[in-house]
């Protein structure tokens, strides 16, 4: 049973194929990444042990995610052979209060993820548009949405809710978090290194272009920094992050930004790039000698170490501190700079090590470095999804 697993961004459309291997686990065939759609898109994609299969520029239309799928189809139908995809899963960033588990994405779903669009602007068109143009040209396979906030529906009061009237509460405005995806495969990874692992007082870092921090403990989300939005907690690439209310409000009054402007500043213009002016990757920062490029360095390593202590009041304490995502796993430089500041709380790396176990053998609390796979975690839910239904037998008939 083989399962492509679709994870659509702004810019980016990576791709995982996998087969299923037993109840629970799927084995990775290859994967890939269609990147720069908004202006230069490219092709890569590689086998199970890392080696290139293709890469190359593309010449498509512009932003017709239609033409991507079917590029990648043709791709994949030629590398499959007889071997059949029987089921599509893809991640969809928020699920709303209804959508906590995997589901088939009829149309029905469909309209309703896109009355959440308003929550989440920038992620959930994204999401969406591969689903909408498989169903034009490939009506019959079957398409499965795990979602992002699903991982958190665990949140309850006092860390659920918001300090406003309880009627704009019980019309869904909560905090439900995001990033559950990338969260669930962590979790399992860490189940599967050492059950032990498992029962600590854990924070993961998901560190990427988006960012976001959970604690859990036995597997389960007890707190994160991100809320009703995508935009909520520490500063991004391109996000601010929390920012006092009043600043919209003085934003539309006194500066006459409209909505739209307001959002394109807090989702666009911030974040890592604001500060520094330069740019939202932290890879051009670190590489930088100009002095704001610093300042937006330092300001993510407070924004991060603050949530951290933060989410450690949450759990009682502090066990195992994870670090995930593409500046998680490779900006070692941050990653030193911001445990640097968690000193106090036991916190101590031995910095000639860069992957797995990353503290110090005196260190009061683990660090790690863990690899996400927001992918793997797509098609395992895809591939359990499928088999507690009769899947096989469902995805032969569609």
């Amino acid at each position: 049973m083989i399962v492509l697993a679709l994870n659509a961004g702004s810019s980016s459309l990576k791709f995982g194929v996998f087969k299923a291997a037993s109840k629970r686990e799927v084995e990775p065939l290859m994967r890939g990444v269609f990147d720069g759609l908004a202006d230069t898109p490219r092709f890569s994609a590689q086998d199970a042990a890392g080696r290139p299969l293709a890469d190359r520029p593309l010449r498509l239309p512009a932003r017709s995610t239609g033409a991507l799928l079917q590029e990648l189809l043709r791709f994949l139908d030629t590398r499959l052979g007889s071997e059949q995809i029987v089921a599509v899963g893809h991640r969809i960033v928020h699920g709303g209060c209804r959508f906590i588990s995997p589901v088939r994405l009829t149309n029905e779903v469909i309209e309703a993820l896109d009355e959440l669009t308003p929550i989440a602007p920038l992620h959930q068109p994204a999401s969406l548009g591969p689903v909408k143009a498989l169903s034009e040209f490939r009506p019959g396979l079957v398409q499965i949405g795990c979602f992002d906030t699903a991982f958190h529906s665990t949140l309850a009061p006092p860390v659920s809710r918001y300090a406003i009237p309880c009627e704009y509460e019980e019309m869904g405005l909560r905090r439900y978090g995001f990033h559950g995806l990338s969260y669930e495969f962590i979790a399992y990874q860490l189940g599967q290194i050492s059950p032990d692992l498992s029962s600590k007082k854990t924070v993961v870092a998901h560190l990427g272009s988006g960012c976001s921090l959970c604690a859990m403990v036995d597997g389960k989300s007890q707190d994160t920094t991100m809320g009703f939005t995508a935009l909520d907690g520490v500063m991004m690439a391109t996000r601010s992050g929390a920012v006092d209310p009043g600043i919209i409000l003085y934003l539309q009054k006194a500066c006459g930004l409209s909505i739209d402007e307001v959002e394109n500043l807090l989702y666009r213009r911030s974040g890592l790039l604001g500060v520094s002016g330069i740019s939202g990757d932290m890879r051009v920062l670190l590489a930088s000698n100009d002095p704001r490029a610093a300042a937006a360095i330092d300001l993510f390593v407070f924004s991060v170490s603050r949530a951290i202590a933060a989410l450690a009041n949450t759990l009682g304490g502090l066990e195992l501190l994870v670090f995930t995502g593409g500046v998680g796993e490779n900006a070692a430089e941050v990653r030193n700079a911001i445990c640097r500041r968690l000193d106090w709380l036991g916190v101590k790396l031995d910095t000639s090590k860069s992957h797995d176990v990353i503290s110090d053998v005196d260190s009061k609390v683990e660090v790690r470095v863990v690899a996400t796979n927001e992918e793997m975690a797509i098609a395992r839910q895809v591939h359990l999804t499928l088999e507690n239904a009769g899947g096989r037998s469902e995805a032969a008939s569609a």
